[in-house]
């Protein structure tokens, strides 16, 4: 299968679906029209709604053009001047905790054994995304702004009480999250609940996603990919989803039993060893982030103060 994203742009005041092949982005509907389809083409968002019941020839129109384009067959030249979109907005973002035996190490977090254990879940606001290049703001009452880079697994079919074994069946795609959390947020003392992720985690800009929307079919190995977090160009957090605790199909059925899933949610999987409060250092205006998964690309993100 030839790799693809799908992603959304803004060019001259339009917005449009982009078609990501090789890194490089190119209109997706002017594909299209010299190779399969010139009937107009949905959003990304629209796409994965409709992923399990009307998206499945779209893609494969839209894989067919990334072929093409690989094979040099198109007269298409790639886009110039645009801005990346966060690729769809999510429905929900479901976030997995302590996810990764070194990430739960260098937080001093005791876990129980994985077999008397569950995927600890927590919801971060949906409002928080923002694409690849946006401002990432600390806010003005934070001192510990970190980051997390993390696989994100988007949902495209609507399923309770999952089984494992059929999770996949029920993953429309991927892209990468960098969970953005503020670390001294997060706790509280004001309570005897002593942690707040949705606080420390869910402000404006907190959610950095993209830069496109990878379909399953293009991963073959999701739970052996090289996942990395650079600042200031220094390698912070280099790990491989094989490191996950709890796997993203445990992950799945774990939320079903809970809920139903619906297409459009994104699950954050985790984040392996690496973060800034594990090293004593923290985010300040100036700084860069790039967060990067094989298999997808990467997105970047400077920091201002708010």
């Amino acid at each position: 299968m030839t790799w693809f994203g799908i992603a959304t742009y803004q060019l001259n005041g339009r917005t449009a679906t982009g078609l990501a092949v090789g890194g490089t982005l190119y209109d997706a509907q002017a594909a299209l029209r010299q190779t399969a389809s010139a009937a107009p083409l949905a959003d990304v968002g629209t796409l994965i709604a409709a992923w399990e019941t009307g998206s499945a020839a779209t893609v494969e129109r839209l894989e067919a053009a990334a072929r093409a384009i690989e094979a040099g067959t198109l007269d298409i030249a790639p886009l110039a001047g645009h801005t990346l979109c966060v690729p769809y907005q999510p429905r929900r973002i479901f976030a997995a905790a302590s996810n990764y035996y070194e990430h739960a190490r260098e937080m001093g977090t005791e876990l129980a054994p994985r077999e008397e254990s569950t995927p600890y879940m927590f919801m971060k606001a949906e409002t928080s995304v923002v694409p690849t290049l946006a401002d990432v703001v600390i806010p003005p009452h934070a001192q510990r702004v970190d980051w997390e880079v993390e696989l994100a697994v988007v949902i495209g079919r609507t399923g309770r009480h999952i089984a494992k074994e059929d999770a996949y069946e029920y993953i429309a795609g991927y892209t990468i999250l960098n969970d953005v959390s503020a670390r001294d947020l997060n706790r509280r003392t004001d309570y005897p609940f002593k942690h707040d992720w949705f606080r420390g985690k869910s402000f404006d800009t907190f959610g950095p996603l993209g830069p496109w929307f990878v379909p399953r079919a293009c991963i073959a190995e999701p739970q052996n990919l090289r996942m990395r977090l650079a600042v200031n160009g220094e390698m912070m957090q280099d790990g491989n989803t094989s490191e996950m605790i709890f796997n993203i199909a445990e992950q799945i059925e774990y939320l079903s039993t809970i809920l139903t899933l619906q297409p459009g949610d994104l699950i954050a999987t985790g984040t392996p060893t690496g973060v800034g409060m594990g090293r004593g250092i923290y985010l300040k205006a100036g700084d860069v982030m790039v967060a990067s998964i094989d298999g997808i690309g990467s997105i970047e993100n400077p920091l201002v103060a708010g």
